[in-house]
């Protein structure tokens, strides 16, 4: 790997990045739609492969319908590597998204993988371009209901969409 100048610049860029990854975890957990759409250029392109292909919106629209399979998703990124040239960037971002399916027998289900992305900063703000991803791992098993219950019992309970606890805790969410 070529060797990069950690500029000023260059670390405020590397930090907005993480943030605009960041912003999709949260976007797409907590079921915001526009939030999500907010992190793509217009023009973005998202390829998972024979899961899906196509533009940031229609990638968005596919999540809405597919979301309704899940009583509750958490996707977590670890390791971030981000190159910055210019108005310009790459990623190799790892990442782990859980879903708990709904029904009768839920299923968890826990996968493991790399986005892929490159992005770019337009009129001061970066989006992505370009994003697609691997499948790693992927480990699947019954929710241990009694378990479950136990452990929320007393608890408070996140929630998709804006019945979440964060919505009223956060004034940063600007609805308190």
């Amino acid at each position: 790997m070529e060797h990069q100048p950690d500029t000023l610049q260059t670390l405020l860029d590397k930090q907005a990045l993480h943030e605009l990854v960041m912003t999709y975890c949260r976007a797409i957990d907590r079921r915001d739609y526009a939030l999500l759409l907010s992190v793509y250029h217009d023009d973005a392109v998202e390829d998972r492969g024979a899961i899906f292909s196509g533009s940031a919106s229609e990638f968005v629209t596919w999540v809405q319908k597919d979301a309704g399979n899940y009583v509750a998703t958490v996707h977590r990124m670890s390791n971030t590597l981000f190159v910055v040239r210019g108005d310009k960037a790459e990623g190799e971002i790892y990442a782990e998204a859980y879903h708990r399916t709904s029904g009768d027998t839920p299923m968890e289900v826990t996968a493991g993988g790399r986005y892929l992305d490159r992005y770019e900063k337009r009129n001061g703000r970066w989006g992505i371009v370009y994003r697609t991803a691997t499948m790693d791992r992927c480990e699947m098993h019954p929710v241990d209901q009694e378990a479950y219950r136990a452990f929320v019992a007393g608890s408070i309970s996140g929630a998709p969409g804006a019945d979440d606890l964060s919505y009223k805790a956060l004034s940063w969410l600007g609805r308190h």
